[in-house]
């Protein structure tokens, strides 16, 4: 048996998104003629308290299309320093939107009002001009990580009043909501637009989606069309979006429940360090350097053993819980990682 820690992206489709997939009501969504995907794009916005949605095909899109309609090429985004939207889109922000970025340390990716105060610079000829502000939640490199309700309207007010948009990477955005026992509409109302991912704990196959008010999400259809992203009967992705939504998001508790559980007993194991405190949702940062090998190698040991998680620096292995992961393979997962570190040692 295979477990599979890499990443909540591998969920696989319920039966019942597949039944609604087969049977999806279907038209063009170039033309806005897509039931199946209007119904979702209705839903969306509406748990998001927003005026209108818009799907994409990936996560990467999604933020792609907020900020080249939040912005002007040559304008300065201002996000963490270890934000995904730096790290792991290609560069796009500067390739494909010509923007520039200026960097805030978070804590645990956690930015603070203090810190983006000292990333905005004052008006001077030689500095691009900041426009939009990105904020990640839940905090992928910083461990999973969520911004609490008051601290995210802090931050969105500060920036608004310095004629900053607010764009937020919620890729798990309802990770962060559950963890906090908040509704996402609470989260984000002080946000320009937001971005969510389908295909991550939510387990839908494909697809993300990007909402804030009517004219941002039309700007944000024609940059879709643009970078290729205009897609023709698309219900049968946002059919599986449906079912995300409306059956699969009060469980991702579970999946926080299983990588507490993890920790909390790797922990016992020893062999490696881990800060429980940025064990918030479904991921566990893993620092291998008390085994004294690389992450890349003990990634491989576990990999011989059939338990696969991602190496994402040169000491640290990431472990991600999704609906797949219950009692049995968490016991297993630990069973694993325990036999591999005495091995180790």
């Amino acid at each position: 048996m295979v477990i599979n820690l890499r990443s909540d992206t591998q969920t696989l489709p319920t039966e019942e998104m597949l039944e609604a997939m087969r049977n999806a009501s279907l038209g063009d969504d170039v033309l806005g003629e897509d039931p199946t995907v209007n119904k979702l794009e209705k839903l969306s916005a509406e748990m998001l308290g927003k005026e209108a949605a818009l799907l994409v095909a990936s996560g990467t899109m999604g933020n792609l299309c907020a900020l080249m309609s939040h912005t002007h090429p040559g304008d300065e985004v201002i996000l963490e320093a270890e934000s995904h939207t730096y790290y792991y889109e290609v560069g796009g922000f500067s390739a494909l939107a010509g923007l520039s970025p200026r960097f805030v340390q978070g804590e645990h990716g956690i930015m603070s009002v203090d810190k983006i105060k000292e990333a905005i610079r004052p008006g001077d000829i030689h500095f691009p001009h900041p426009t939009l502000l990105c904020i990640e939640n839940t905090h992928n490199r910083g461990g999973g990580t969520v911004y609490p309700v008051t601290l995210m309207d802090e931050i969105a007010q500060f920036a608004h009043k310095q004629g900053l948009k607010v764009h937020i990477d919620g890729a798990r955005i309802f990770n962060a909501s559950v963890a906090l026992g908040v509704s996402v509409t609470e989260l984000v109302k002080s946000a320009d637009s937001v971005m969510f991912c389908l295909s991550k704990g939510l387990s839908a196959p494909i697809g993300s989606i990007l909402a804030g008010d009517k004219g941002f999400v039309e700007k944000a259809r024609k940059v879709r069309k643009m970078v290729g992203g205009g897609m023709r009967q698309a219900g049968i992705i946002a059919a599986a979006g449906i079912v995300a939504l409306e059956k699969m998001v009060d469980r991702l508790s579970e999946d926080h429940a299983y990588a507490r559980y993890i920790a909390e007993e790797l922990i016992k194991v020893g062999g490696l360090n881990i800060d429980l405190e940025t064990v918030q949702t479904n991921m566990v940062y893993c620092d291998t350097s008390p085994l004294k090998i690389s992450a890349d190698q003990f990634a491989n040991l576990l990999k011989e053993q059939g338990l696969l998680v991602s190496a994402v620096s040169t000491d640290q292995i990431r472990l991600v819980t999704s609906r797949h992961i219950t009692d049995k393979e968490a016991g297993e997962v630990i069973a694993t990682i325990k036999r591999v570190i005495e091995n180790v040692l």
